[in-house]
């Protein structure tokens, strides 16, 4: 059996794709066999906000594979949640959050958590503000 675009004789039981479907990475592959970001273990919400580190080192990170260099890409406009980094990136929410530990760990990103909602104001209180500042 040969393959058809090389003509090279293809192994038997590989499986072999066409130009349209582009690499094949596993997201295990990308992140080391890691699940969990970083060594303190850090989990990044869905909707934390991700920002470029303006004092982060220039250079180029040997250990930053390129699957990092898209989020600093992703990142560079503007601020970007979690989700749009994974949406942006193309790649699962998990291998995202395993990547920005790594970023974050070498001081090229920050991340501001989400309010809880416990720590909200009121809504009563806001209405309250508001009333006041009509009556202005």
């Amino acid at each position: 059996m040969t393959d058809d675009t090389t003509g090279a004789p293809r192994e038997p039981g590989s499986q072999w794709y066409d130009q349209e479907a582009g690499p094949l990475v596993r997201p295990y592959a990308v992140t080391g066999g890691r699940t969990a970001p970083g060594p303190t273990g850090v989990r990044f919400d869905l909707i934390a906000l991700v920002t470029l580190d303006p004092a982060a080192p220039a250079d180029d990170d040997p250990a930053l594979g390129p699957e990092h260099g898209t989020l600093i890409d992703l990142c560079r406009p503007e601020t970007q949640s979690v989700a749009e980094l994974a949406a942006g990136a193309d790649l699962p929410v998990g291998v995202v959050r395993v990547l920005l530990g790594d970023l974050l760990e070498r001081g090229r990103v920050t991340v501001s958590r989400p309010v809880p909602p416990a720590q909200l104001p009121d809504e009563r209180v806001l209405r309250e503000v508001i009333a006041g500042l009509r009556a202005l």
